[in-house]
């Protein structure tokens, strides 16, 4: 597979508006996620040989890495504004950054805007997750070790 064939793989994802495209050939396996913003292209054997190439067209706030995407900011039960940080990818998220280790952030942690919250593995990549608002947890909507799916909750944050 070459530059070429992989380019109309993106036309025709782009020309059909497909959110996911898999293709296998040759003992090559493309996989075209719009909701990722990636293309991942991995020998079946060696899942470690991933080459990542970003979609054409605009993306969303993170992929691989960054800021989560935040929801319009709700308010809570004292009309305190809260920004919810939700899972820009699909994966199994971690809250430390090693096994045995403290937690990154916990309810009534203060945090800063690029400060990691948890880590999301997908496709054997470390995807940080960054707060995108300065303020405080107020709650926390998943465990660690657990798989998450794109567009989850995963933090609220008190807006400062």
């Amino acid at each position: 597979m070459n530059l070429d064939d992989i380019r109309q793989i993106l036309d025709l994802v782009r020309e059909h508006d497909l959110a996911e495209l898999e293709i296998e050939r040759d003992g090559l396996k493309v996989r075209v996620r719009k909701a990722g913003r990636e293309v991942a292209i991995m020998p079946p054997a060696l899942p470690a040989a991933t080459i990542m190439v970003p979609a054409a067209g605009p993306a969303p706030a993170a992929v691989g890495g960054g800021s989560a995407s935040a929801a319009a900011t709700p308010t809570d039960a004292d009309g305190v504004d809260l920004a919810v940080i939700k899972s820009p990818i699909v994966g199994t998220v971690y809250r430390a950054p090693e096994p045995g280790a403290r937690s990154f952030v916990e309810v009534g942690d203060t945090v800063k805007k690029g400060q990691v919250l948890c880590i999301i593995e997908a496709m054997k990549l470390m995807n940080e997750i960054e707060s995108e608002c300065e303020g405080e947890i107020a709650a926390i909507y998943v465990e660690n070790g657990r798989p998450v799916q794109f567009g989850e909750r995963l933090f609220a944050v008190k807006i400062r």
